[in-house]
């Protein structure tokens, strides 16, 4: 297996400022659903060291579910537009303050089709929670209402996000030099 610093191409956030962005997103959750309940919804597996560093801020009472959603193929770097679910929810939602939790947002198409999927279990509140937007790949709208990160078309891995399912571990999210990428093997 390839060491990831043979086509690392730079460090985009590094762990201090990804640790210190957490705190300030929980600090905005904390404010705006004070007196309230909130069932975070991890949107597996990308956004799940995300959502545990997010969760372990929050001072709101919270519970968890997570959902897998799958739009790549293996070994794609975009998404396919074909959105499936392979895991769906546990908890039912009716009634619910729902955060969203997702690492990163490309097009719009997946974050869309999962809103419209859990818009139609009728819960209380939607909300989205993402660490990284990526704005200038935007084909389809979508509300974020608490944002980590806004960055440039960059193909990133690390801090949950994989690199051929690897590096999710990494403590940074870091941009992949294409051109010394050969595939984790």
């Amino acid at each position: 297996m390839q060491d990831y610093q043979n086509f690392l191409a730079e460090v985009l956030i590094d762990e201090k400022t990804l640790q210190k962005r957490v705190i300030e997103l929980a600090a905005e959750i904390n404010r705006d659903y004070q007196g309230e309940r909130i069932l975070l919804i991890c949107i597996l597996r990308g956004a799940l060291p995300f959502m545990v560093d997010l969760m372990r801020q929050l001072t709101v009472p919270n519970a968890i579910d997570c959902m897998a959603v799958s739009s790549y193929g293996a070994g794609a770097r975009e998404s396919t537009g074909n959105i499936r679910v392979t895991m769906d929810l546990q908890t039912n939602i009716e009634g619910k303050n729902v955060l969203l939790v997702e690492d990163i947002v490309d097009s719009g198409h997946t974050i869309s089709r999962v809103l419209e999927m859990l818009r139609m279990r009728k819960p209380k509140t939607l909300k989205v929670c993402v660490l990284l937007d990526k704005e200038s790949r935007r084909e389809v709208a979508v509300p974020i209402d608490y944002k980590g990160f806004a960055i440039a078309n960059k193909f990133v891995f690390g801090y949950g996000l994989d690199l051929d399912e690897y590096y999710r571990n990494l403590p940074f999210v870091g941009v992949v030099d294409l051109n010394r990428y050969q595939g984790v093997g």
